[in-house]
């Protein structure tokens, strides 16, 4: 029989493209969707990917664990990803309750949905990059101490802690991934590189003259989200559960992903790029850059796609997009 997957958080970019790679490895793929009054667009990655009619939604949330453990109940996964969040650094500063309630808590529900109905259940719990915030070493792996420097860091903080204390307490095969930046044509424009290659790409055609920014000195490690999700199969085909850091090894300015996009187009970055001090961070990390030498000698996990071929795909996607509007 195939194994049954159920993911929270299916429609945003690692959900839809998780659901996407376990449906080409045989999986039954069910997802929970929070309520929306955005009903018909909410799926809209799955849409884009092809692969909607192939996977089930359920109507649930992570702030209600009754809701889970229904749906747990229903579906009787083999494999449980944890990808819902508010995962929007800048948002977690204006909403730092609903980013705790969800991004903390949350897992907490799930956790607890799994161990009373059936705590065999594999399960992924997608920490962050984030955690490390004010780096303690020049590399981050798994052993490196954690500095969040954001409400939403901080609830990742907790959401990875009880993902271990639910191991070590209750023998369930609890993974986390500590993930480094990772984005694709599928990431929200209100993430930066997303922001970037949609203005890139709308000042290509015309229809603007700037692209606005922040603190373009801060450094990213940034792969492609359709490598990362792969990383978090893997580390539930594991005979026992354990935490990896998922990276390129690589660390880039935003200035100098910038200059890719614009290079891409055949346009100067200097005559469009404008810096707004009214975006820059209330804490602002300053570096991240992941060393994934667990991964790849466990799982056999590396990043398959550079930051350069990631970009093009994203503005190639964008200038598509706005030249179909």
């Amino acid at each position: 029989m195939n194994k049954i997957a159920l993911i929270t958080g299916i429609t945003g970019q690692d959900g839809a493209y998780l659901a996407q790679f376990l449906l080409s490895k045989g999986y039954e793929v069910h997802g929970i969707m929070r309520r929306s009054s955005h009903l018909g667009i909410a799926d809209h990655r799955l849409r884009w990917l092809g692969i909607a009619d192939d996977v089930t939604l359920h109507d649930a949330n992570l702030s209600d664990v009754s809701s889970l453990m229904r749906v747990v109940s229903e579906v009787k996964p083999d494999e449980f990803y944890n990808l819902g969040a508010q995962s929007f650094v800048a948002t977690s500063w204006a909403q730092p309750i609903v980013t705790a309630n969800i991004t903390a808590v949350g897992v907490t529900n799930a956790l607890e949905a799994l161990r009373l109905i059936n705590p065999g259940v594999r399960f992924y719990q997608a920490s962050s990059s984030e955690m490390f915030g004010l780096i303690q070493e020049t590399e981050q792996t798994e052993t490196t101490p954690f500095y969040p420097r954001s409400p939403y860091a901080v609830a990742k903080l907790y959401g990875h802690w009880i993902t271990v204390n639910y191991r070590q307490s209750f023998g369930m095969h609890a993974s986390s991934g500590i993930l480094f930046n990772h984005e694709s044509p599928l990431r929200g424009v209100e993430f930066v590189t997303r922001k970037v290659t949609d203005g890139v790409a709308r000042i290509k055609l015309g229809l603007a003259n700037e692209l606005r920014l922040g603190n373009i000195d801060a450094k990213r490690d940034w792969g492609h989200a359709r490598d990362y999700v792969r990383a978090m199969w893997l580390m539930l085909q594991q005979d026992e559960a354990d935490d990896y850091v998922i990276a390129t090894n690589r660390t880039t300015s935003v200035r100098d992903m910038c200059r890719i996009a614009f290079d891409y187009v055949g346009m100067n970055i200097d005559e469009h790029l404008v810096i707004d001090p009214a975006l820059f961070r209330p804490a602002e990390v300053d570096i991240l850059l992941g060393d994934a030498s667990k991964a790849r000698d466990k799982l056999g996990w590396v990043a398959e796609t550079s930051l350069e071929e990631m970009i093009r795909e994203m503005v190639e996607a964008d200038l598509q997009r706005l030249t179909a509007k």
